[in-house]
C-alpha cells in the first residue's frame, strides 16, 4: 500500500496485519482522487472511517487544505499515526477516536468532502450518509465505498455518480438543490 499521487507519491503505508481490516486498494483511491483532482486543492475532507489513513493521506498529498481523520478503533489511529510520521505534513489535520454516528452528530465543523468507508457487511453507511448531510458544505460532496451499489434514497442528498473496481461501488453525493 502507497501513497499513488500528490507531492508524498511513492511512500508506503503501514497496512494491517491479516484480511480482518480492509484498506481501499491502491487502484480505487487512484481513480477516486483522478475524479475530483481538480476539486481537492485546499478543501477540506473527513475520512470517517479512516482505518490505515490511507484516503486522508492522499487527500494532504494531493492539496487537501485539511483533513479529519476518524475511527473508532484504536489499532487503527496506531497504525494511522505511524503513517502520518512517515511524512511531513503541509496540511492541517486532526485525528478524533468516536463512534461515525457520535462523530457526525458533535461534528463543530463543516467539509468539502466526506469519504465514508465502513465495514462492508455493516449497515453504518447507510445510517451514516443522514448524519454526513449536516457537516457537509453547501457544494460538498459525500462518497461512499461499499462491496455492494447503493440503491436507497436519502432525504437532502442526490446521487450525482457511481462507479465501480472490481467488487468496491463508490457512490457520489451531494446536497438536494
Amino acid at each position: 500500500m502507497r501513497i499513488v499521487g500528490g507531492k508524498y507519491r511513492g511512500i508506503s503505508l503501514t497496512a494491517f496485519d491479516g484480511d480482518k481490516i480492509r484498506p481501499t486498494s491502491d487502484k480505487v483511491r487512484e481513480s477516486f482522487f483522478n475524479i475530483i483532482q481538480f476539486e481537492i486543492y485546499g478543501k477540506s475532507f473527513l475520512d470517517l472511517f479512516c482505518g490505515t489513513g490511507a484516503m486522508g493521506i492522499e487527500a494532504l498529498s494531493r492539496g487537501a487544505k485539511s483533513v479529519n481523520f476518524n475511527d473508532a478503533s484504536k489499532e487503527s489511529l496506531a497504525i494511522l499515526k505511524k503513517n502520518l510520521s512517515k511524512i511531513k505534513v503541509d496540511g492541517d489535520y486532526t485525528i478524533t477516536n468516536y463512534n461515525a454516528q457520535v462523530y457526525l452528530k458533535g461534528a463543530d465543523k463543516k467539509f468539502d468532502f466526506i469519504y465514508i468507508d465502513p465495514p462492508y457487511k455493516s449497515e453504518l453507511g447507510l445510517t451514516c450518509l443522514p448524519l454526513a448531510l449536516s457537516v457537509l458544505n453547501e457544494n460538498g460532496k459525500i462518497i461512499l465505498e461499499d462491496e455492494k451499489p447503493f440503491d436507497k434514497e436519502i432525504d437532502g442528498l442526490t446521487v450525482i455518480d457511481r462507479r465501480k473496481y472490481g467488487r468496491v461501488h463508490l457512490t457520489f453525493f451531494a446536497k438536494e438543490k
